[in-house]
């Protein structure tokens, strides 16, 4: 065997390469079809259709109710695990919208045609997953139909023209400033109805936009000061800040908005210089009416280019000051709405987003866009099937020449990505033990990466995840890493020194070496593309490949290159079997206590022997499918093969099992190691060689304080406390089991949790130092100790005196992570991140016409 067998470098930048190449054929395919889902409309006739919440519905006589015929539906396996019908789409109208409006029925009709098109796609490319089309009249056509649930109360609250897909496929990047009146007269519900108007705007503004919301009565008012005369990135942090601050708004003075409109013109006009977005800017303008003149302001800043719309909108039921207001959006190419209501608001906000995608309109420019990261909760909201998604959209315009010039736009057409099938193409076996790939949107945030925790517990951290820093590795770990990227904003992070085993000659298939009763492969992986083929779907990657290597599905798309790695591994693995049921029939050669016999290689193969019975084994879930953290997955090879990597060969790695800690130690057993190794690491760690390293949690989640925006006790995910090194990482690990990660306040079951940074300590023993000791003083008596590190082992025996109480002089260390406060939150918030501007820009077009638009 070893004749044919050399080692070879991993080439990262070759690597990055082919990735980037196989991501982008993929992505093509998504965006094509959803430009032929743009292309076909039909003009509007009378009919029924498919309504996803009425379909299958009848009345009390046995038939069928209006809007609710018999919809075929079966579950499916592609489209998590639920009941669809891949011959139909159906239709969901918000319940705020009459489902039977004519503009309802006549939009409905105009993209029946889709439904052809999305069953065409689908069995073009078998990988897609839902296809849709949302309605700038309040209707989502949603392929393949499903039967829509409405919530506890009967209402039907998701309105596609709120989702970010949507949003951003219609509008260029935009610049906006939110005025909003203050004064006395805003007192009761309009104070309230202007609070959520704005919370309303906030929701319509992604990563690629910029905002600042200023308050006016007597004087103008930044909401936060922090953000004067400048305008911040509206990312998540930021509209959520923003949202915190508004709710603390309260009425005084007198409303003198021609100050407030002055200072708007004149921060857009400074970030218009290189600032900003440098595409779209706007003006809101929230008040219960304007008496002042503002011809004067709008001559000086704003005509006769008319660069800044301004959109107006109207508080409350009294319309006496309604021409002023009017007046203002009519001759600033903006749009003026009435709300007299709460109910009204999600309405008419959302009228600003199709005055402005009229230029683009206008053009016909269908610019496809890509979405953040995002969790699929609108389709089978369960703990489950939840799912990390992006998703390409593009507009759809209405083509006939009779209405070219007033720029109609019709709706968004879309379709999501499931962020683990991109990440399926990356060659997880070239990657190595502690290399992964991961991917940046333009605006340097995470899209996808291996430590991406978009739920912590059962908390969801954020709709849309934006992270700046990730670590390649949650432990104490000196690494030197090289990251590969490319301009598709694909990246590999390779460990130092990456090389893998390459065969000379196609090795020789000895395919019973694969079939035995041992033997495992990374179900996760793609070792044969199992989608594209509906029939295939059915196959774990095992069964795919050896009916591949049989020839019983030699159409199958396999990886030869890792098809060969694994039958090498598998030949080369193959005498372990034999050994091991040796050993095992061999019963007074079995150490009592030993479970499980097993080993995995690069390839992802895994041979695991039971030598007890499954009701006897006090690790049930150790390398079961259910054991994510020790089998190998799509984002990382198992903790067990991490961890003995890390060590010279011929070095024995003892490692606990996370879920299995609570089985091995009895509960008092596992508090004592957490008080003994506190204690050690408290008194003796700065006479032991022992380090402390400071660790850090971008994903934190803490809870709120009453008093503030936030407290000093946070609730970390389990998986990011369970790996919290209470000692040395490289010899001996007390961590934290799950029941500490859960423990919730039962006095006050609501805890509001916000997203934070938290930091907690960890220490490392200097493995240069076979044996150390010494006396520390307590008082008025000596507490010796005794540390020796276990020849061959990653284990540490630490001896310690215990009569002597030293619990005084030496505090124990709070190990529990601590939200970071940083010194300087106003320069962090609004500090402008690296990015990459979108590259295209729809403002302005001279045909977009200057009447006045209304909406009472």
């Amino acid at each position: 065997v070893e004749p044919l067998v050399k080692m070879v470098e991993v080439d990262g930048s070759d690597l990055v390469k082919d990735f980037a190449e196989e991501m982008e054929k993929m992505l093509g395919r998504k965006m094509m079809s959803v430009k032929v889902g743009s292309a076909i409309f039909l003009s509007y006739s009378l009919f029924d259709y498919y309504n996803a919440l009425l379909i299958n519905t009848m009345d009390s006589n046995g038939n069928y109710v209006e809007l609710g015929q018999e919809f075929p539906l079966e579950k499916n396996e592609h489209f998590n695990k639920l009941p669809v019908n891949t011959q139909m789409s159906s239709i969901q109208v918000p319940t705020n919208v009459y489902n039977k409006d004519s503009e309802i029925l006549n939009g409905v009709y105009m993209s029946e045609a889709l439904n052809d098109i999305f069953v065409d796609n689908f069995e073009k490319d078998p990988t897609l997953t839902w296809q849709y089309f949302g309605s700038a009249t309040g209707f989502f056509r949603l392929y393949p139909g499903i039967q829509w649930t409405p919530d506890e109360n009967g209402v039907v609250a998701f309105d596609a023209r709120n989702r970010n897909w949507y949003i951003q496929a219609a509008t260029s990047p935009k610049d906006i400033i939110i005025v909003v009146d203050i004064s006395g007269s805003m007192k009761g519900l309009r104070l309230t109805i202007a609070k959520h108007t704005i919370n309303t705007i906030l929701e319509t503004l992604g990563e690629n936009d910029f905002v600042n919301v200023i308050a006016y009565s007597d004087y103008v008012s930044y909401v936060e000061p922090c953000f004067k005369g400048t305008l911040v990135q509206a990312d998540l942090d930021n509209r959520e800040h923003f949202k915190l601050l508004v709710e603390q708004l309260q009425v005084k003075g007198e409303g003198k908005v021609k100050k407030a409109m002055k200072e708007s013109f004149r921060v857009l006009n400074e970030v218009s210089m290189g600032q900003g977005s440098l595409c779209n800017q706007a003006i809101m303008l929230i008040t219960d009416g304007a008496m002042e003149d503002f011809q004067e302001v709008f001559e000086e800043f704003n005509w006769p280019e008319r660069r800044v719309r301004v959109f107006t909108y109207l508080i409350g039921r009294e319309l006496t000051f309604a021409e002023n207001v009017k007046w203002i959006a009519c001759n600033n190419k903006g749009y003026y709405t009435h709300i007299s209501t709460l109910a009204d608001v999600q309405e008419n906000v959302m009228e600003y987003l199709h005055v402005l995608s009229r230029p683009m309109v206008i053009n016909h420019d269908h610019d496809i866009i890509w979405t953040e990261a995002y969790m699929d909760t609108v389709v089978g909201a369960n703990d489950d099937i939840l799912l990390m998604m992006t998703s390409v959209a593009m507009p759809v315009f209405s083509k006939k020449e009779e209405t070219l010039s007033h720029g109609i736009l019709l709706g968004v057409v879309g379709t999501d990505v499931p962020l683990r099938e991109l990440m399926r193409l990356a060659p997880r076996y070239k990657l190595g033990v502690h290399g992964y790939a991961f991917l940046n949107t333009n605006n340097g945030y995470i899209l996808s990466h291996p430590d991406l925790r978009p739920l912590v517990g059962p908390c969801l951290t954020a709709q849309h995840v934006y992270l700046w820093f990730l670590p390649c590795s949650r432990h104490v770990l000196v690494l030197r890493s090289h990251v590969f990227l490319t301009t598709v904003l694909c990246l590999l992070c390779l460990s130092r020194g990456s090389f893998m085993s390459s065969l000379k000659n196609a090795f020789f298939i000895r395919l019973h070496d694969l079939t035995t009763s041992d033997v495992t492969i990374a179900n996760e992986w793609t070792y044969c593309e199992t989608d594209i083929d509906p029939h295939h779907r059915k196959y774990s990657q095992l069964q795919a490949v050896i009916r591949y290597l049989t020839g019983k599905e030699p159409e199958l798309e396999c990886d030869e290159e890792l098809l060969q790695q694994t039958m090498f591994d598998a030949v080369v693995t193959a005498p372990m079997e034999a050994y091991w049921t040796a050993i095992m029939l061999n019963t007074s050669g079995l150490d009592e206590g030993i479970e499980t016999a097993f080993l995995g290689t690069r390839s992802g193969l895994m041979r695991v022997i039971r030598f007890a019975e499954n009701e006897k084994r006090v690790a049930k879930k150790f390398l079961s499918p259910l054991d994510k953290e020790n089998i190998f997955t799509l984002d990382h090879f198992p903790v067990w093969y991490r961890r003995a990597a890390e060590n010279p060969a011929g070095k024995f790695l003892y490692y606990i099992p996370r879920e299995d800690t609570r089985g091995i130690f009895p509960n008092m057993a596992v508090t004592a190691c957490l008080r003994v190794c506190v204690c050690v690491c408290v008194c003796v760690y700065p006479r032991a060689s022992l380090h402390r390293v400071s660790l850090y949690d971008y994903q934190a989640m803490c809870k709120m304080s009453q008093h503030s925006a936030s407290s000093a006790r946070p609730l970390l995910s389990v998986r990011a406390l369970c790996s919290i090194s209470v000692c040395a990482e490289r010899v001996v690990r007390c961590s934290y089991t799950k029941r500490h990660c859960c423990h919730t306040n039962k006095k006050n079951k609501a805890d509001v949790l916000q997203p934070c940074d938290t930091e907690y300590p960890s220490f490392v023993y200097d493995p240069s130092i076979k044996e150390t000791n010494s006396i520390i003083k307590c008082g008025r008596c000596q507490k010796m100790f005794v540390g020796q590190q276990i020849p061959d082992s990653n284990l540490l025996l630490m001896v310690v005196q215990s009569d002597c109480d030293c619990s005084r002089q030496y505090p124990l260390i709070n190990m529990e992570p601590k939200e970071v406060k940083y010194i300087l939150p106003c320069d962090r918030m609004k500090s402008m991140k690296i990015r990459r501007r979108p590259e295209s820009c729809h403002a302005y077009h001279p045909q977009v016409p200057h009447s006045c638009l209304l909406s009472d």
